[in-house]
């Protein structure tokens, strides 16, 4: 999000200002300056480009603007206004193939590759899923983010299922089902370390991490309120030793949800880096042991995770859903090279 911070970017003179960012104070907010407290929020901002949009008026704390020093306080809204539209809001329609599963007049399935940012924002102004789908098709509804037929979305460099509405009836029918959790979402993970239990479910709040802005944890006992309630199910599929390949289902959908909540009880995801697993969390000290995963990660540059299956309710007829899509191939070589190893190392002992 670094471009919405630029200079260039703070006349503010004139009525016509956009939101490019609001924030609501949670109930529990320690007064806090409002330049630190957006630095926890708006990702890639530098302090200093935060104070040099409140001296020209950008930040507004309840719709009064403030300086760098105003303490933020439980409730509070912090907005941060400019003279220009959001970036991600100046849509370029892009000639991406799209690997559509499913389509009929009121909705699509597709099979998101994993690389692709699903809808415009962070400094991803170009190359996304919301690029590729306004290109190929017209006058899609847009969600209450403004953002055109998305219901769902899933992380970056996650691949698997998504469904997109083409009707403004669609649109509502579907994202009650997600808000409802009457949604069916599974996803495939390779985790570090053997999950001890076949099957097992994770309830913890996932709210923002206090000291890792780009994270998001789990909070517990007397600091829940500081985060929103997930629960993920979780099964085991097979045990590959040092990892384990697992089935997981979503009935929330946080954030980071499985990402936060497998590193929770212990079992980050395979090559996940923003929450640590690119380090090899499990396994022994030897070199070639270490040169094998390293291969690993040179085959799955990238979180371990594919959105395997996707089930609803079809929003004109009634019918029920169910979509599954295999796993991509270089998720399915990764587990293929544990699988071999794991089997060598059985026959070795």
């Amino acid at each position: 999000m670094e471009e919405n911070l630029d200079t260039e970017d703070f006349d503010t003179t004139g009525d016509d200002l956009y939101e490019h960012y609001r924030f609501v104070a949670g109930a529990g907010q320690i007064p806090l300056r409002v330049d630190k407290f957006l630095m926890n929020f708006v990702e890639n901002a530098t302090r200093n480009k935060i104070q040099q949009a409140a001296k020209n008026g950008s930040v507004f704390v309840n719709d009064v603007a403030v300086k760098s020093n105003h303490k933020v306080k439980p409730n509070d809204v912090v907005r941060v206004l400019f003279a220009h539209p959001p970036y991600e809001n100046l849509l370029t329609p892009e000639n991406i193939p799209l690997n559509i599963v499913y389509e009929d007049d009121a909705l699509l399935v597709v099979n998101k590759p994993a690389g692709m940012v699903v809808h415009p924002g962070h400094g991803n102004y170009a190359g996304t899923l919301i690029n590729a789908l306004i290109y190929h098709f017209d006058n899609l509804p847009n969600n209450s983010s403004d953002r055109p037929g998305l219901v769902h979305r899933i992380d970056k460099d996650t691949s698997g299922l998504l469904v997109i509405a083409k009707t403004e009836d669609a649109m509502t029918h579907l994202a009650k089902q997600f808000f409802d959790k009457t949604s069916e979402r599974e996803y495939v993970a390779i985790v570090w370390g053997n999950v001890e239990e076949d099957e097992g479910t994770v309830e913890g709040n996932i709210g923002r991490h206090p000291k890792n802005r780009l994270q998001n944890t789990v909070f517990e006992g007397d600091e829940a309120y500081k985060g929103k309630p997930a629960v993920t199910h979780y099964k085991v599929i097979e045990r590959l030793g040092y990892v384990t390949l697992v089935s997981c289902k979503l009935e929330t959908g946080r954030t980071h949800q499985i990402r936060v909540h497998m590193k929770h009880i212990g079992h980050t995801l395979f090559n996940d880096e923003r929450y640590g697993g690119e380090k090899i969390l499990k396994g022994t000290t030897f070199t070639k042991y270490k040169q094998f995963v390293e291969n690993c990660f040179k085959i799955l540059p990238r979180q371990a995770l594919h959105a395997r299956t996707l089930g609803f309710e079809h929003p004109v007829t009634g019918e029920k859903m169910h979509f599954e899509t295999s796993i991509p191939e270089d998720m399915q070589q990764c587990v293929d090279r544990w699988r071999n190893y794991a089997k060598n190392q059985l026959e070795d002992q």
